[in-house]
């Protein structure tokens, strides 16, 4: 079992960047293919995926997008994996969870993840 915890989010403006973390207890971090979703304002049925990175940091997936302005990686000795947002927009605005799951196959629906954070909100304003 794993257990997430996110910080870094907070309120921006267009354009500007914010540096996501998601720290993991446990010593099988290493063991987990790691995702990014997010809730937008309304849409509290639906978590949208942002960004995926496999067990071994060696494959990245993203959403349309988010592609060229978020990158996703890892760093096995803090347990942590983060999220770099740049170039900002308002629509990127929503509450941002991290979420674990079990190393195969890839995964880009929020059904598909196991352990999940308690999210951390970025509001982006124009």
């Amino acid at each position: 079992q794993v257990q997430l915890v996110e910080s870094g989010g907070g309120l921006v403006q267009a354009g500007g960047s914010l540096r996501l973390s998601c720290a993991a207890s446990g010593r099988t971090f290493s063991r987990y293919a790691m995702g990014w979703f997010r809730q937008a304002p309304g849409k509290e049925r639906e978590r949208e995926f942002v960004a995926y990175i496999s067990w071994s940091g060696g494959n990245t997936y993203y959403a349309d997008s988010v592609k060229g302005r978020f990158t996703i990686s890892r760093e096995y000795a803090k347990n942590t994996v983060y999220l770099q947002m740049n170039s900002l927009k308002p629509e990127d605005t929503a509450v941002y969870y991290c979420a674990a799951r079990a190393p195969f196959p890839p995964a880009t629906t929020a059904d598909q993840y196991d352990y999940w954070g308690q999210g951390t909100q970025v509001t982006v304003s124009s």
